[in-house]
């Protein structure tokens, strides 16, 4: 699993300023739920001009729960001046670090950020220069160019982090792949098949687990849970008759395991994780 600071799980677990504001001065909405990542962000301004609320609602993994719960703590007593310095690492640092392939979490709390500013002074900036690369995430080149430069990426997973960029649909990664190489001087690389996104892996484990492997443990009056997905580990836990059953580490690999490899991917194992 990811290796999460005790901060991160703090917000995660108990995150802060849950909800809409009806009476909101400003909202900042980032992000697609068909794209797998969705924040808005609602601002409540007191007679100073300082905001005296914050709260969000978002779709998203831990990552982005925390950064988001972060986020609204972090702008509470600031002036909209104020609140527009905050920076998505300092967002990253507020919770002790992020993983690598999670700080786009904190990009989209930044994001929403500054559209809920923008909103409410009428100063929306101007569209991202370039042209876009990511239709899903609304990424530009010149966008992917400048993280490529200032980070230090050589992969489209490096810059999926980063900007999001490649991190749904997957039709731009040979896009993606082709700024790498040429912002940092290397030759094109050899056209290769498409590979299945982080994304798209994680909901044919969701779809196969729905259909196929929970009302087959439900016959028998156990179930599953999917915990989280790390690379090619699914992690799971076993709820029910399942979870007392003394054959439950056979099911796993003959059953569950067998059925996810034939249906998601082959490299995949799955492992049981106690909470």
């Amino acid at each position: 699993m990811w290796d999460y600071t005790d901060k991160v799980k703090d917000h995660f677990l108990n995150p802060r300023n849950v909800g809409v504001i009806e009476n909101a001065d400003t909202v900042g909405e980032v992000g697609s739920l068909a794209c797998g990542d969705a924040l808005t962000l609602y601002l409540k301004l007191d007679a100073d001009k300082r905001i005296e609320d914050a709260s969000f609602q978002t779709f998203g993994c831990a990552s982005a729960i925390a950064s988001s719960s972060a986020l609204t703590e972090m702008v509470k007593g600031k002036t909209l001046e104020e609140a527009r310095e905050i920076t998505n690492e300092n967002i990253a640092d507020y919770l002790g670090g992020l993983p690598k392939e999670k700080i786009h979490c904190s990009v989209m709390g930044r994001d929403a950020l500054e559209k809920a500013i923008s909103c409410y002074l009428g100063d929306e900036k101007a569209a991202p220069e370039g042209e876009i690369v990511c239709e899903c995430f609304g990424v530009t080149d010149r966008q992917i160019q400048d993280a490529v430069t200032e980070h230090h990426l050589k992969t489209i997973e490096e810059v999926t982090g980063h900007v999001k960029a490649g991190g749904a649909c997957g039709n731009c990664h040979e896009k993606i792949q082709a700024i790498i190489n040429e912002s940092l001087g290397l030759p094109a690389p050899v056209k290769k098949p498409p590979a299945m996104t982080n994304l798209q892996k994680i909901r044919r484990i969701e779809e196969t687990l729905e259909e196929q492997i929970r009302p087959a443990l439900k016959k028998d009056g156990g179930d599953i849970q999917l915990v989280d997905v790390d690379g090619n580990r699914v992690l799971v836990k076993l709820r029910g008759a399942c979870a007392t059953c003394t054959l439950s580490q056979e099911t796993l690999k003959t059953y569950v395991e067998a059925q996810l490899r034939e249906a998601v991917l082959p490299e995949l194992v799955v492992e049981e994780v106690s909470q």
